[in-house]
């Protein structure tokens, strides 16, 4: 399994340019899944990625996690 992130300051998805789906500041992640890929997997990136500390504190710094 695979994931590719990317912070945004918004971000939507269309299909036939109706919009399907809009965020605004977040991440969005493309998943790759495999045949041997199971449930274990899926909660073990989920877990990486919600704690990946990648948007600015107060000071600027990266040091904020989709949880905070």
């Amino acid at each position: 399994m695979r994931a590719v992130l990317q912070r945004v300051s918004e971000a939507s998805v269309s299909v036939d340019g109706q919009i399907l789906g809009a965020i605004g500041k977040g991440l969005v992640v493309l998943i790759g899944a495999g045949p041997g890929d199971g449930e274990s997997d899926v909660e073990l990136i989920a877990s990486k990625i919600v704690n990946l500390r990648i948007f600015a504190d107060a000071e600027d710094k990266m040091n904020l996690s989709l949880l905070d």
